[in-house]
């Protein structure tokens, strides 16, 4: 009888010990669950910078040495079928915001993008949960600060909890505190204007130091950090040291492309500078990270498309075609190329899916998340992408698959982007019938969407 009650005993104490190990570990895993850390979201977005002005493009001109963008792009994944929703500035910059074809929001033309749009709309920041912190620093490119002191079209006046950027046009000086056309564009920390001592040093180094200390500032809570250089637009300043560098090494360079491949110098050590702060503090591997340029490359600075044709401001692809990497150790493997067309206001929805988040408003985005197209759980992403500039020189474009059809006030073009990256041959008079069913896909997009803004009565005020 003894020995019954003992062997039951013994039974009961492994049943209570299981059951109280098999509670435990739920509650491991359940305190793991909510104490897991959201990713950091990392956007850096360089400007004007050209489709072969990385040295991780085979097409590269020799004087082209870009090795921590390069770097970033070995360890991520490479896209080499991005596209920016505008052909200039702040309509991409517009779209990324808002996860959306900016022109929904009037927004066709730099002017119109640099004017900003409802600053009640909600926009990047404001989707993410609130354990985060974020910044803006750099380009803002969205809305002027005319206002002042009120600032309504202001980052921080956005959802962004700091700020270090200019709110002038398209262009402002590396040196000095002025503009495009000697306009005053201030800097901002937060919402004050900064004089003197506070802007010393060369831009480029500024904002990337300003990015660095911000990382330090907040690794110990999720991020999001919209680092948004001006780099490498206009106008063409760099340290004169490296200027002669490059003349000296590259004699046949212009001085405005040698000048341009010093501002890149500065702009790709900035990136280092970021990217090595993040694995220092040991952020890197659970940081969601996106690396772009607003546009194609700009004629006015001798930048180089590679094999794509033209520059900013055309729908042609080089001026709408981006260098694209995006890392995420913690979630997917690096080292790949991807050939699926994406695009700028992909990275919004990219970053909701990430976060597991299902905002109402994200019934209206246009932009898709790339993590299925990383992750090869999906082969196929848009359907159609359009481009619209508003203006009848420009004009506008459609992509369907590999065929793509460009249009303004006096042509019809049609290209085989798989065989004719180049847009070399114009196959409109062969493929008629593609012609009509592409024109009529752009039609009705273009109906959907409201006249740019600049087209609107003036309000008296």
């Amino acid at each position: 009888m003894q020995k019954t009650i003992t062997a039951q005993f013994d039974k009961m104490k492994i049943s209570i010990n299981l059951t109280t190990l098999i509670t435990t570990f739920v509650m491991a895993l359940a305190f793991a669950s909510t104490n897991a850390r959201n990713p950091n979201i990392v956007v850096i977005m360089t400007d004007d910078q050209g489709y072969a002005d990385i040295s991780y493009n085979p097409r590269h001109a020799k004087e082209v040495s870009t090795p921590h963008m390069d770097r970033l792009a070995k360890e991520g994944v490479f896209f080499s079928q991005a596209y920016t929703s505008g052909v200039v500035c702040s309509p991409t910059r517009a779209g990324l915001m808002l996860g959306r074809y900016q022109q929904r929001v009037g927004i066709y033309t730099a002017g119109e993008g640099g004017n900003g749009f409802d600053p009640n709309m909600k926009i990047f920041p404001s989707y993410l949960p609130e354990e985060y912190s974020s910044m803006a620093i750099g380009k803002w490119h969205l809305g002027l600060d005319a206002d002042f002191p009120e600032l309504k079209w202001h980052a921080v006046n956005r959802g962004f909890d700091e700020a270090f950027k200019f709110m002038g046009r398209g262009a402002h000086d590396y040196f000095e505190q002025k503009g495009i056309k000697g306009d005053y564009a201030p800097i901002y920390r937060n919402k004050e204007r900064l004089e003197g001592d506070e802007y010393e040093g060369y831009l480029t180094t500024r904002l990337s130091e300003e990015a660095v200390a911000f990382i330090d500032r907040e690794k110990d809570n999720p991020f999001f950090l919209y680092l948004a250089y001006n780099a490498v637009h206009t106008p063409a300043q760099a340290p004169q040291e490296d200027i002669d560098f490059y003349k000296n090494k590259f004699p046949h360079l212009s001085e405005t492309r040698a000048t341009l491949m010093a501002m890149l110098k500065h702009l790709d050590d900035g990136v280092g500078m970021v990217v090595d702060k993040l694995k220092q503090e040991k952020l890197w591997n659970n940081t969601l990270l996106f690396f772009l340029t607003d546009n194609g490359g700009a004629a006015a600075m001798d930048a180089d498309n590679g094999h794509l044709r033209d520059f900013k401001q055309s729908v042609y692809e080089g001026g709408i075609r981006t260098p694209w990497m995006i890392s995420w150790p913690d979630r997917f493997k690096g080292g790949s190329v991807v050939d699926i067309p994406i695009i700028s206001f992909d990275i919004l929805p990219t970053v909701m899916d990430a976060l597991g988040e299902s905002p109402p408003e994200a019934k209206g985005f246009d932009g898709k998340s790339i993590l299925p197209l990383i992750e090869g759980k999906s082969k196929v992403h848009h359907d159609v992408l359009y481009w619209d500039t508003a203006d009848p020189k420009k004009g506008w474009a459609v992509r369907k698959g590999d065929w793509k059809l460009k249009g303004n006030a006096k042509a019809i073009e049609l290209y085989d982007l798989k065989k004719d990256p180049s847009e070399a041959t114009d196959l409109a008079k062969r493929h008629p019938e593609k012609v009509k069913s592409l024109h009529a896909l752009y039609t009705a997009w273009r109906a959907e969407m409201p006249v740019p803004n600049s087209e609107l009565p003036k309000v008296k005020k």
